[in-house]
């Protein structure tokens, strides 16, 4: 059985969406193939794949992608993390079978290290709970 292919999108694809890339590999690598892309791409912050690292997380590969990368290609599932990434990829909808939004909030607004950790955890919380729905509903 081919691995089913998941893509995380924000806005700059710096941190929310490469933690997401990496939580889903770390966790589900077997069964997922997992990729990220932003609106508008940065830099990855160094803030994210440190708090990646502090949770034994590999952050091997991971760089920022423009939404474009991606554009003819087919997910299974889109996973938007942030709102002003939801409101420029409506267009989706027609490339996967299941978009999924959850506002996480962005962690470089403010200069506590601290909000990565917590970005990252709530990140991790509700693909544990996903990755529980889509055990049950595939086995």
């Amino acid at each position: 059985m081919s691995k089913q292919r998941v893509l995380f999108l924000c806005n700059a694809n710096s941190a929310r969406s490469l933690m997401g890339e990496a939580l889903l590999r770390h966790l589900a690598g077997d069964r997922y193939e997992a990729f990220s892309a932003g609106v508008d791409p940065d830099e990855p912050q160094r803030a994210a794949l440190n708090a990646l690292e502090e949770i034994d997380v590999s952050t091997q590969g991971l760089a920022s992608k423009s939404l474009e990368t991606y554009a003819d290609q087919h997910f299974d599932a889109v996973i938007i993390l942030c709102e002003k990434a939801q409101q420029r990829c409506r267009d989706w909808e027609g490339l996967t079978n299941e978009l999924i939004y959850w506002d996480i909030q962005d962690p470089r607004l403010h200069d506590d290290p601290r909000n990565y950790q917590h970005a990252l955890q709530e990140i991790l919380t509700r693909l544990k709970l996903w990755l529980g729905v889509k055990s049950r509903t595939h086995s």
